[in-house]
């Protein structure tokens, strides 16, 4: 067995492909390793995390073993189905790697299924299943059963079947075993209950997770430019989308680091507010209406429970577990620590939610359905709570753990919640303080104008008294405060051109913000630049940055939250705002190049 049990090198972040069933989701090395899965949601503790520390975290590897090998890894098109292959003068094998995708709400619990099949040649396989529990904190017994080895500890179980033979090694499960051409081997995790899909159920799983991805893909009317990349982004965001509650996930992971050897280590398994007009207007611009109105019911949830008061962040069943805490046990991701779960902040006050929810809230009304009584009832008090605190300073968009400044996107955001609600309760005739809310619409605009444009520099700046500018300002013409093409706007565009982006990429901002370590490019920040510059007509400057930036991507066209200067990804993987922003860049800048006027956007 030493053979078989060497470890490979250990992946980078962008080495991996992501499958799930939309309840949970799993990475897949290019080496056919399953490194990072939490059990059996999302926002469960892991039971495989060798990406944050390879000798405790876990792990689930199948390789064959082959001599001067070239591994390749690809998506089944249209789906989430994984095909990882090994390429060898002696023989060639593959693992094809999937989870039974979503069957409704409460589908059950997760099932995992990896099939491997010998493609040329006589090729033996060495499969270890490493499970360790609670974030690496609890070993499982491993003991064998009818078809496999079970883990159990305390109450909770994990079973691993196989169509070839499975032997309990200490806490882990091993098999050792030699397909020749043509033959198929099965394993199957799963929790436990019931007949392990093997054989021909587990082939017929697959035709039916083939044909399920296949099905929803076939739901967009996204025909332009970059298709491929577009719609994978949109598998991927969908694969973020919780079964049972329609939020989604920042991202699937935790842990994983902006800057290498430092603390810059989040936990993105929660649902953040000010995704909600990113989503809707992705989802429903791409023809994916379901996903839009099940994450506009989650979000109308949370603003009739709060009665206007609105938190940042949620957990994804919309309650407020998000209590951060450090996992001390855990080396970290090429030793970034401390590795953490939870978000203290949850606790911050953001005030440009408020205007990311009240955008959605208009989309949905625009293109799907009309809001509620009750619905208008909460945004008017979420409204007039803006009204009254607009000029508080706050953490803002980058949530700097430092003392709360006012930042002009906050500003610029509590604006977009009122003219959103204003244009609503006009064309809807919906009752509203019409007066008030438009004098104090008004008065935000002309306090941007007047406290966040600096004279001497010729542009706007991030926060007022500062010199800086920071990558959310991007979103000024995005939202509609400032023509795309004004001459003001566009010296604040080149001031960022100037002083964030290096090549195509564009960092969110460049001074300190009291965090060790210096963080990667922001890839969202990235591509609302591209979207910047196609809807100031510099649109050549637009598809060379969105190309350029496109080649970032990695071997299945996912993206990490931010890249670094050596072109890693950094930061939690795969990132949803960055594929929310990819789609918006895309959509916009395929429009312009087609000669064609987009009715989106309010």
């Amino acid at each position: 067995m030493g053979e078989a049990h060497a470890r490979a090198p250990a992946a980078h972040i962008e080495d991996h492909a992501l499958i799930g069933d939309c309840a949970t989701a799993a990475l897949v090395s290019r080496d056919g390793a399953i490194d990072f899965l939490c059990w059996p949601r999302f926002d469960s503790p892991t039971v495989f995390a060798s990406l944050l520390d390879e000798e405790r975290g876990g792990e689930f590897t199948i390789r064959p073993v082959l001599d001067c090998v070239r591994a390749l890894q690809i998506y089944l098109p249209d789906t989430n189905v994984v095909l990882t292959r090994w390429l060898s003068e002696e023989g060639s094998a593959e693992v094809t790697d999937f989870m039974r995708p979503a069957r409704g709400v409460d589908g059950g619990e997760p099932q995992l299924l990896r099939r491997v099949e010998a493609t040329r040649g006589e090729v033996r396989f060495i499969a270890r299943c490493s499970p360790r529990f609670d974030y690496a904190r609890a070993t499982a017994s491993a003991e064998a059963v009818r078809g496999g080895v079970a883990f159990r500890v305390g109450h909770a179980t994990l079973r691993l079947a196989a169509s070839v033979p499975v032997d309990a090694d200490g806490p882990d499960a091993v098999s050792d075993f030699t397909l020749s051409k043509g033959e198929v081997a099965w394993f199957a995790l799963d929790g436990g209950d019931g007949e392990p899909v093997l054989g021909q159920r587990a082939q017929d799983a697959l035709a039916e997770a083939v044909a399920w991805w296949r099905r929803w893909t076939a739901q967009s009317t996204y025909k332009g430019r970059w298709r491929e990349i577009v719609l994978r982004s949109a598998l991927a965001l969908k694969l973020m989308t919780s079964r049972d509650h329609g939020s989604m996930v920042a991202a699937p992971t935790f842990g994983l680091p902006e800057a290498i050897g430092y603390g810059r280590n989040w936990d993105y398994r929660a649902t953040w507010i000010r995704d909600a007009s990113f989503t809707v207007y992705a989802f429903m611009r791409l023809g994916f209406r379901d996903e839009a109105e099940r994450f506009m019911g989650w979000t109308a949830e949370r603003l009739k429970q709060n009665e206007g008061r609105l938190e940042i962040m949620y957990a994804l069943d919309g309650s407020r577990e998000l209590d951060e805490r450090d996992l001390d046990h855990l080396a970290g991701y090429r030793e970034s620590r401390p590795v953490r779960v939870g978000n203290a902040a949850a606790e911050q006050v953001q005030l440009d939610i408020f205007g990311e929810l009240m955008d959605a809230v208009y989309l949905h009304d625009k293109y799907g359905h009309a809001t509620s009584h009750d619905s208008w009832r909460a945004a008017t008090a979420l409204v007039d709570f803006v009204c009254e605190r607009w000029r508080d300073p706050d953490a803002g968009i980058w949530e700097v753990r430092c003392a709360p400044r006012e930042f002009l996107h906050s500003r610029l955001m509590c604006w977009v919640a009122i003219d959103r609600a204003v244009r609503l309760a006009r064309q809807r005739s919906l009752p509203s303080p019409g007066r008030r809310w438009l004098e104090t619409r008004d008065a935000i605009h002309a306090d941007i104008w007047e406290n966040f444009w600096d004279d001497e520099l010729g542009h706007f700046v991030e926060s007022r008294g500062s010199k800086d500018v920071d990558g959310a300002m991007l979103l000024m013409p995005l939202v509609r405060f400032v023509s795309a093409t004004d001459p003001q706007w566009l010296a604040t565009l080149d001031a960022i051109g100037q002083r964030l982006t290096d090549d195509s990429l564009v960092f969110r901002y460049r001074h300190d913000d009291g965090l060790e370590g210096r963080e990667g490019a922001f890839t969202a920040c990235s591509f609302w630049y591209v979207e910047c510059l196609a809807r100031a007509n510099r649109l050549d400057e637009a598809r060379e940055a969105f190309e350029k930036i496109l080649a970032y991507a990695n071997h299945v066209d996912l993206f990490a939250e931010e890249i670094g200067m050596d072109g890693r990804h950094l930061g939690n993987f795969p990132q949803a705002l960055t594929h929310l922003a990819l789609i918006s860049a895309a959509y916009y800048l395929d429009r312009e190049l087609s000669g064609e006027r987009s009715t989106w956007r309010p």
